[in-house]
């Protein structure tokens, strides 16, 4: 299973970002990241200090990385996530795809670059609204290949 622990993890190393970097990203949403806490969280499970990534606080970094990369949009104000909140896969890769600014062929690539090969509807699925017939849940496995690709993308492109 992915955790977002893993998430965190891995977009931080494939898109090469400092532990600085990583705590001005969550604060472009107020959310104020000491640098034990990013610690503890980039940590593996089985070292001391480890702490579990909460949902909102990926969904921190990803809006974060948005905003980042992208700017805040004009004329909204930013609404952090709620405490409860459960980030499916779909929305993570979603929030990943608007931050990068991926097209779908880019994101067709990232996955070959991973040896994974789906086709543009199958990874159009993975965007439709829940509840639409095309829809499909994205699982791990997708999720897992798709960071790797990212990592062989913007870490060995240099």
């Amino acid at each position: 299973m992915i955790t977002t622990n893993d998430i965190l993890r891995s977009l931080r190393y494939s898109l090469d970002i400092s532990d600085a970097t990583v705590i001005k990203i969550f604060k472009l949403t107020g959310y104020e990241m000491s640098l034990d806490e990013l610690t503890n969280i980039l940590k593996k499970e089985d070292e001391e200090g480890y702490e579990i990534c909460r949902h909102y606080i990926l969904a921190h970094f990803l809006d974060g990385m948005i905003i980042y990369k992208r700017g805040q949009q004009e004329g909204k104000t930013y609404e952090p996530p709620k405490p409860n909140l459960f980030l499916t896969n779909n929305l993570i890769l979603k929030k990943i795809r608007i931050a990068l600014e991926l097209q779908e062929d880019e994101m067709l690539e990232i996955l070959y670059l991973a040896g994974f090969v789906v086709s543009k509807h199958e990874l159009g699925a993975f965007f439709r609204k829940e509840g639409h017939h095309n829809y499909r849940e994205c699982g791990d496995q997708f999720l897992r290949n798709f960071l790797k690709g990212l990592a062989i993308r913007y870490r060995h492109s240099e």
